[in-house]
Formats: structure tokens, sequence, C-alpha cells
């Protein structure tokens, strides 16, 4: 296996990615530096009055950086009203332009605010599809056109030290960059690091990066490639992590959470945004809960050394790829991964695949959901009943079941002997059992140890956690399981937790697995937290389309505010509603335009119909 995997300082167990300080007024960013916590807001740039209050609500409930959008140059011009009466109030927070298309609107920004967001794929590329296929000449003329474009910015932000952010969106990149890596998270990468070779170029250093899409998979790898790609070339800028399109409510939260909370553990990350369809306070919460976590691990002032360097990675951490493992009844191999909960009392209805109980009422009420018993009161007598098994105990125990045994394991057992004995086992099932708060990078040492052992066992990741809330423990398991789904380890999800309900617990692990994508149950909704561009109650919105197909099972429906990232962002959604302009929404099938410019009150049953009219829609039972 390539060991040429190295994406931050290790892979098994935690320490931080080092990078850069980058000056953003008086809240600087990376290096030893706290991780950082920005939201944006949603109000009119040319409401002054509205961004300053929802700017300083945003700062009283812990923001460190506002992000508001400047989409012409009028707002531009407006962000020096806005700053002057933050100031007068006595907030001096460092503000950060949001500039898509327009150059001169971002010149304008870098002469007022502390830093200015701008994206690779259309500040000067074009997306048109007009253009497949590009020779090495034009490729390089483009990148040119590029440089000349950039380079007035990059004077203005010497000049008054400014930041850029590099921000690139999976649903925006070029057709040049299209043409020769694909839509990609490789593509992603590289559009950035053709920016910063510009900016080293021209001697500026002032920046930040981002990676973002809406499907995690695609936003872990492409972060994960960029620190892989900074680190060969010697580059060490910090990051902005952060999930387009989340959504709202707790599964919003949890994509969010599986999303950042992954690349936080893997030591990839300087600031994060949670993007919910939300009002903007909303999402500090969320953000400090997560920052919270690592408070404890961040450098102390000299580097953490890991102790598993040259350890060899046996998964592309850059490209999704289930780990195919034997099939053990509905473990295992093609199926989805399975979902366990443990329970002592009935429930009106259960939806995991297998119960753990020591409840004999609650064994005779379960409906042949199958259950699982510890193997001291399990006999081979009843059906959809199977036990569990400490590993030391497994080899020395006659009575077993023919059809699954589930063997607990730690790090201690993955020796050759059990490794080879276990193998030839083909009913075993394993659940990896975290060792005395055991961090989940070091579980995931465990399945490299199994897979270069050549395990071919199922296994089922198992988390317990104790004296969380209930948004905690939704936060944690979501960074937690993620990390190893999006690796392509763990054929099912086990989680327990103290004074968390079971039907919580249980919900958790099912919306984890959807937002992961390693398991559709429900329709999956993509919509944005909204800005100063969103033309219509967006938040509303998401709720009435989630009122009338939240039964359609396996749609992926996206509500988007604006045009300007709406269509690329929802690219693999199979149904878009996106704000046009004033009161005008546009619907798309897949990637493609049907209708435009529908009235916003009859824009849900036109979305409604659409879904009928290609076959996709379902009466509700």
């Amino acid at each position: 296996m390539n060991t040429d995997y190295k994406y931050c300082n290790s892979l098994t167990s935690y320490s931080r990615f080092k990078t850069r300080v980058v000056r953003i007024g008086n809240v600087p960013m990376g290096g030893y530096f706290p991780i950082r916590i920005q939201s944006m807001t949603n109000t009119n740039t040319m409401d002054t009055l509205a961004t300053v209050e929802q700017t300083i609500r945003l700062v009283e409930a812990g923001c460190d950086y506002v992000r508001i959008t400047a989409q012409g140059l009028k707002e531009a011009e407006n962000l020096a009203k806005i700053k002057k009466e933050l100031i007068t109030r006595g907030y001096e927070i460092p503000l950060i332009a949001d500039v898509h298309f327009n150059p001169e609107v971002a010149e304008v920004a870098a002469r007022i605010v502390e830093k200015v967001r701008i994206n690779p794929g259309n500040y000067t590329d074009k997306k048109r599809f007009e253009k497949n296929d590009y020779s090495d000449v034009e490729y390089a003329e483009e990148i040119n056109k590029i440089r000349d474009r950039i380079s007035p910015l990059i004077k203005i932000c010497k000049e008054y030290g400014t930041a850029i952010r590099i921000g690139t969106n999976h649903g925006s990149l070029s057709d040049r960059i299209i043409s020769r890596y694909g839509d990609t998270p490789m593509g992603m990468a590289e559009s950035a690091v053709e920016f910063i070779r510009i900016c080293e170029d021209l001697d500026f250093g002032n920046i930040v990066l981002s990676m973002k899409a809406s499907n995690i998979k695609v936003m872990i790898a492409a972060c994960r490639l960029l620190v892989h790609k900074m680190m060969k070339e010697n580059m060490d800028y910090p990051l902005h992590i952060g999930v387009t399109e989340a959504g709202s409510g707790e599964e919003g939260r949890i994509k969010s959470a599986a999303g950042i909370g992954a690349l936080l553990e893997d030591g990839i990350g300087d600031t994060i945004r949670v993007s919910l369809t939300e009002e903007p306070e909303a999402e500090i919460p969320v953000a400090k809960i997560l920052v919270n976590r690592y408070s404890n691990r961040h450098y102390d002032g000299h580097e953490i050394e890991s102790d598993t360097d040259g350890f060899e990675s046996p998964v592309n951490p850059f490209e999704f790829y289930k780990y195919n493992t034997k099939e053990v009844l509905n473990v295992g191999k093609d199926n989805d991964p399975i979902v366990i909960i443990t329970a002592n009392k009935a429930e009106e209805k259960n939806e995991a695949d297998y119960i753990f109980t020591e409840n004999n009422s609650l064994l005779e009420n379960l409906n042949n959901t199958p259950a699982i018993l510890s193997s001291t009161k399990w006999n081979n007598v009843k059906q959809f009943q199977f036990p569990l098994f400490e590993a030391k105990n497994y080899f020395h125990t006659e009575k077993k079941s023919t059809e699954i045994n589930f063997v607990t394991i730690t790090s201690a057992d993955i020796i050759d002997e059990f490794i080879e004995k276990i193998n030839d086992d083909h009913t075993v099932v394993l659940v990896l059992e975290p060792e005395n708060n055991q961090i989940v990078c070091e579980q995931r040492k465990i399945f490299f140890n199994l897979i270069n052992s050549q395990c071919k066992r199922p296994v089922i990741i198992k988390r317990k956690y104790t004296n969380l809330t209930v948004e905690e423990f939704q936060l944690f398991t979501a960074t937690d399981i993620a990390l190893l789904m999006t690796d392509g380890l763990g054929d099912g999800v086990w989680l327990e937790a103290e004074k968390v309900d079971t039907k919580i617990i249980e919900k958790t692990a099912f919306d984890i697995l959807q937002a992961t994508g390693t398991r559709v149950y429900k329709t999956e909704y993509v919509s944005c937290p909204t800005c100063g561009r969103t033309s219509f109650n967006i938040k509303d919105t998401v709720e009435q389309v989630k009122r009338f197909t939240s039964h359609l099972t396996g749609l992926k429906i996206a509500i988007m505010g604006c045009v300007v990232n709406g269509p690329g962002e929802m690219a693999d959604a199979d149904y878009g509603y996106v704000g046009s302009s004033e009161g005008k929404i546009n619907l798309y099938k897949g990637k493609c335009l049907v209708k435009r410019n529908i009235d916003e009150e009859n824009a849900l049953d036109a979305l409604i119909n659409l879904i009928k009219e290609n076959g996709d829609w379902v009466e509700e039972n």
C-alpha cells in the first residue's frame, strides 16, 4: 500500500496540523491560537442598522469573525458604514466581505474590512460549459489571466493589511479545472493551490483556505488533499472548515458535526462555521461545543510528537472506498451499516437492526427484531437471539450460534493467533469496544491493524459516552462515527450514553449514517443558511417542503437562497428549489433548470408536480 497518504501529523493519534499565523484584525488565526468561530449575517447588506444589530448578536454569542455578503459595489461600499457603526457601539469585531464574481467589489471591500473571501471558481474563471478541453498552452494562458486579475487585489491587501480567504466550493469549479481534474476533491484542492502559487509569486501570504461541499465525503477528502498538497510543497496556510447547506434542526447539526468534527479530529482546521438554515446566532452554540472538545488538545508551545510515525495507512483517505468484509447474515460486505442499540424497556417501535438487552420481558416483545444477549444469558433455543462474547472467552466456549456471534475486541486482542482463528469462523462479527475514553482516531488504528492483518470479519463501531447533554451526544457521535465511516471503516454502529433517551440514541445513529451517505433511510434535504442575497423566507420554505415531501425516502431535495452558489452546491440533489429574484423561484431536475421564475406562492405546488411528472412521487401511507 502506498504510504504517501500523510495529510496531518498523525493518522492514528491526535495532533493538530500546525499552520502559520494570519492576522485578521485584532483576532489572529492559526499557529497555537484556539480554533476560531465565525458566522455570516443574513440581513440585507444595505440595511446598515439590521446588519449591525445582527453582527452584535453574533459577537455576544461568541463569534470571533462575522462575514457579510458584498454582491455589488454599493454593498461593498456600505461595509464602511456598518464597520463605523459597530466601532461607535464599541465592537471591533473583524469583518469579512463575501465576494464572488466581481474583482472590483473585492478591491473596494479590501480597503474596508479585515478579510475578503473570494471563490477561485468564479473570481476570474467562468462556469459556462463552453469548453471541455484545454491544451497546456491554453491552461497556462488562463492562469496568467488569473494573475492579472488578482494582482490589484493583492496590492490593496498588502497596503491595508487585509487577509484573503481562497474559498473553493464544490459546486462552482470552473470549466478549466473540471476539464483537467473533473468535478472532484482533487479539482477543488488544485483550484485553491493555483491561487496560492500566484499569491506567493506576488509575495503575499496573508491567506486562509477553505474547501466546502454539501457532501461531507467530498468536503473531507478535499480538505485532506489540500493539506497533503501543502505539506508536500512546504505550505502552511490556515484552514476554514464548514459543510455548506447542511440544513436545519438536528439533521443540520449532525451533518455539520460529521464533516467539521471529523476534520478537527484529524487535526485539520483553524476556524469553523456551522451553516444552519436558522438564525445565524443559532450556529454559535453548536460551533462552541465542537471547538471546546479540542481545547485541551491544542499545542502548548511545542510540537506534539506521534508515537505512530511511519504507520502504514491501508486506506486511501482521499477517495471513499468501503473496506470489503465478509457477510454474516445482514452484516458486512454489500449490506448497509447496521444500527445496534442498548435497551432495557419496551418502546412503541424500534427501528434498530439489533437490540442488546438483558430484560427478559423486553425480549418477549421485540416483534422479531433480532436481539443480542451476553453469552452467559444466551441459549440456543429462541429464534432471532444471538450471543455477545468477550474475545478472551470466545474460543473457550462450546455454546455458540451457528448463524452469528458478536465478539467484543480491544487493541490488545489484535494478535496473529486471534486473527487467524476468527478468519476461519464465518459466524463472527467483531464489536470494537472503546478503551478508557479512547479518542476515535485511536480506534482507527485498530481498524488499520485488522486490515493489515488481512482480517475480513465485519466490525461494529461501538462508542460509549458519559455526562453529556443530548446536543453534545449528537455532535460528538457524529464526529466520531463520521471519521471512520468516511474512511470506509465499519459495518455498523452501536452507541451508548448515560442520561440520553434510547429513541434519541437510535435516531442519532441513523442520522449519522444518512449524513455520511452510508445508509439512506429518509428524504434528504440540502438547504443553505441564507445571507443577504436570499430573496425569500428560506427557513419557512424548508419546513413547508419537508411537510409535504418527507415521506419520499431516498430523494435528495435542495432549497437554496440564490443562484450564486445554489445550482452548483445542490448538483447531486434530485430536485432543486432556488431563489432567482425577489419572489421568484427556479426549479431544477438534477443539474437541469426546468422551470424558471415561478411565483413564490405557486412554487411548492410546482415542485410537487415536477416530482410527480418524473415518476418519483409516492402517496404517503
